[in-house]
């Protein structure tokens, strides 16, 4: 019997993922989580084989938990289920230990078919993603021009974002400059718009 952490905060859909999964015969379903940190405690608790995991939570998402699955139950095996499927996310989640990524469109059978795939050592990527991914390359930005770009998201001013990233505004407005200009934006709302489509922040 493959045990499963199921992690979502769709109800609708946990639930409706919960019953369809559980109807195989070798999965069961142990515990359900309705955010990041909820699943990072529920693995804990029940040690789960696979932990299935939604990418967008609220507190961490599936990204960070996958991350700390990896040190902290080395043994729970991580299948990641998004609905935005962009090739910098794809990235960023094969980086963090995950086995598996595919999008929400997949029948059930198939999650099934991923989860044992997955329990068994192997590996799945959604070809179309995969090859997204692969047509999108790697980011061009720098790990701090992608964290300052990502403050700036929020239309906030140069000062505060100076201020959360402890730099210099006239450092800040660098990156950004930097950043809008690999991206090829004409300003930094439209960097974040350009960032956020391939999945860079």
């Amino acid at each position: 019997m493959i045990r499963i952490l199921l992690a979502d905060d769709e109800n609708l859909i946990r639930d409706a993922l919960a019953t369809l999964l559980s109807l195989e015969e070798d999965l069961e379903v142990v515990v359900q989580a309705a955010s990041g940190t909820e699943a990072l405690a529920a693995a804990r608790k029940h040690t789960p084989d696979v932990a299935v995991l939604d990418l967008q939570m609220p507190g961490l998402d599936g990204i960070e938990v996958a991350h700390a699955l990896a040190t902290e139950a080395p043994g729970c095996r991580v299948v990641m289920v998004t609905s935005h499927g962009r090739p910098g996310y794809l990235k960023r989640a094969l980086e963090a230990g995950v086995r598996a990524f595919l999008p929400k469109t997949v029948s059930s059978r198939v999650l099934a078919d991923v989860v044992r795939q997955v329990q068994a050592g192997g590996r799945y990527v959604d070809p179309e993603l995969a090859a997204e991914a692969i047509a999108a390359g790697t980011s061009p930005l720098t790990p701090r021009e992608a964290d300052v770009l990502e403050l700036a998201a929020g239309g906030a001013p140069v000062e505060e974002i100076a201020s959360r990233a402890s730099l210099a505004p006239g450092t800040v407005r660098n990156y950004l400059s930097s950043a809008a200009a690999k991206l090829g934006a004409t300003n930094r709302h439209e960097a974040v718009h350009l960032a956020r489509r391939h999945g860079w922040i």
